[in-house]
């Protein structure tokens, strides 16, 4: 097993939680293949970006043939997201396809991709990035149940791979400041405070909060471990939270 050169792909790296993902990576000696439709800023010469638009399942396709065969990826970070908020009488369905695609669709496409180095090499970690709205959340119809979806998608991958010596797990990150946060909430507001208020740890959590936990589930040591959900959510799991 090659650990000396480490090798991580993470998608959404351009920003918020996947950039903070990267940065942390980085820090623990990793090459980073960033997966997102801009560029990870992150100036460090162990980072690699792979421009591509997630939802689009022939592009993606493409981009997960490319990043096999330029890198040798045995850890996938799959963080892109997006909400698309709406109460039920409002849901499009098409706002549903898009996450499905993005959500799910994007990471069987890239595990695929590096599932046979992983097996050939009998060593590899997967870590999906999920939501404390897997859990239920007004307005995220689609969100929620993409988000949920990749529990059980989760689940089953670590029954698969567990004899491979091949881990899924997931974060499911809760409020973390971010821009996507802010296209919810409006920076400063009284709604801001009132949400920090509410949640049991009384504050908004960061995106290297996450990035922790990535961490944690990403590491070689931390072979005994898969099939598991950590909420990175201050509690809110635990209890109700209104948006």
């Amino acid at each position: 097993m090659n650990l000396t050169h480490p090798v991580a792909a993470v998608t959404g790296g351009s920003a918020g939680i996947g950039k903070a993902i990267c940065a942390d990576l980085l820090a623990q000696g990793y090459e980073v293949v960033s997966l997102a439709r801009r560029r990870c800023e992150i100036n460090h010469p162990k980072l690699f970006n792979i421009e591509v638009d997630l939802t689009d399942r022939a592009a993606t396709a493409e981009a997960a043939r490319e990043m096999a065969s330029r890198f040798e990826v045995r850890t996938v970070v799959h963080n892109a997201g997006v909400i698309r908020p709406a109460l039920l009488p409002e849901v499009k369905l098409e706002d549903l396809d898009a996450l499905v695609e993005l959500h799910l669709g994007c990471a069987i496409q890239l595990v695929q991709a590096a599932l046979p180095a992983m097996r050939a090499e009998r060593f590899g970690r997967v870590v999906l990035l999920s939501s404390r709205a897997a859990v239920g959340l007004a307005t995220r119809t689609s969100y929620s149940a993409t988000k949920a979806g990749m529990l059980g998608m989760a689940r089953t991958w670590a029954l698969e791979l567990a004899a491979e010596g091949i881990t899924v797990n997931v974060v499911a990150p809760g409020p973390i400041r971010t821009d996507m946060f802010y296209d919810v909430v409006e920076a400063g507001s009284e709604k801001e405070c009132q949400l920090a208020a509410s949640v049991p740890v009384k504050r908004l959590g960061e995106a290297a909060d996450v990035a922790r936990a990535v961490r944690f589930f990403a590491d070689p040591a931390n072979g005994f471990i898969t099939g598991q959900v950590l909420y990175v959510c201050g509690g809110t799991s635990v209890g109700s939270l209104a948006l």
